[in-house]
Order: C-alpha cells, then sequence, then structure tokens
C-alpha cells in the first residue's frame, strides 16, 4: 500500500506530538484487536461462520500493517511498550467472568463480538479524522483512507450479523 504519490518530506508542526500519540493509541487498540479477532476465529473454527470469522481476523491484521506503514510514511515510530500493553490487555481480558470455570460459554462470543465492534468503530473513526491531515500531508492519501473506511465498514457490518446470531444462540436458549 502506497501512502504518497511524491516523496517530498513533511515539514514537522506543532501537530506531530498529538498526531504520534493519537496513532499509537490506535496502534495499541489495533494489536488487541487482531489478537482477539484470532482468538475468536480459532474458538470458531467449526462453526458454519468459520471462514467470515478467519476473513475478519485477516483484514483486522492487514488494517493493523496498514497503520503501521502510515505511520513509518509520516515518520513515527511505534512504541512498542503501548503495543505490548494492547497485547497485554487483551489476554488480561479473557479472564473476565462468563459463567463457566474451565470451558468458553457463549457469553464469551457475545461480549468478544460487542469489544470486537467498537474497537473497528474506533478504527474508522480514527481513519475518518485522518482525511484532514491528509489534506496537509504529502504522505497520506484520502482514497487510501477511504478503502480503509470502507472496509471497516464491511466489517462492522459482518461482526453485526455474527453478534446477532450468537446473542439469538445465546440468550434466547436456556442453559443449565
Amino acid at each position: 500500500m502506497s501512502w504518497s504519490g511524491n516523496d517530498r518530506r513533511r515539514e514537522r508542526s506543532v501537530y506531530d506530538k498529538p498526531l504520534r500519540i493519537y496513532l499509537n493509541d490506535h496502534l495499541a487498540g489495533a494489536t488487541a484487536g487482531v489478537e482477539l479477532s484470532r482468538r475468536v476465529a480459532r474458538a470458531h473454527r467449526s462453526s458454519a461462520r468459520a471462514s467470515e470469522m478467519r476473513r475478519l481476523a485477516e483484514d483486522i491484521d492487514q488494517d493493523r500493517q496498514s497503520l503501521i506503514e502510515l505511520m513509518n510514511s509520516l515518520e513515527i515510530a511505534p512504541h512498542r511498550y503501548r503495543m505490548y500493553g494492547g497485547w497485554i490487555a487483551e489476554k488480561v481480558a479473557r479472564l473476565k467472568p462468563n459463567g463457566r470455570v474451565y470451558r468458553r460459554s457463549g457469553l464469551s462470543t457475545l461480549v468478544e463480538l460487542e469489544v470486537l465492534r467498537l474497537g473497528i468503530e474506533g478504527k474508522h473513526q480514527m481513519w475518518q479524522a485522518l482525511v484532514p491531515v491528509a489534506a496537509e500531508l504529502d504522505q497520506l492519501e484520502t482514497s487510501v483512507l477511504q478503502g480503509l473506511m470502507d472496509r471497516a465498514s464491511a466489517q462492522m457490518t459482518t461482526v453485526d450479523s455474527l453478534h446477532h446470531a450468537a446473542a439469538a444462540s445465546v440468550l434466547t436458549h436456556r442453559s443449565g
């Protein structure tokens, strides 16, 4: 993916620090999102919708890579400690009570899909927030950002469909 049509370097501005912080925060969230989406896909590898879940995890991983490429093009170094923080946060979130002690519950899937949906929505908002930045910087192309927003919208639609099916399965059947 190319972020720039030319090789001119951007001028440093007062927006550098907020942009670095903003993108690194989103990179931490993207790292957690990749881990979560992979876990959901693994947990449902035998389900009828396994291919959708696998594809969703692949797309979320590709979006994280796009963010890293964008940061590189802007000469913004990823803060590894934030990425590790996102990775750790996803692992800690697994400890939430789900009504069962040793195995997954349908509630786990329901909540995980809700968290994924929030993350994807945040990612969409990030790409959207970068559109005005692209008008000022040669390294960003609005057409690439629009493609990423479109993909995020499609991901939200997929997660909404998966969530609807999970909610119907988990919340409408009595379990012992």
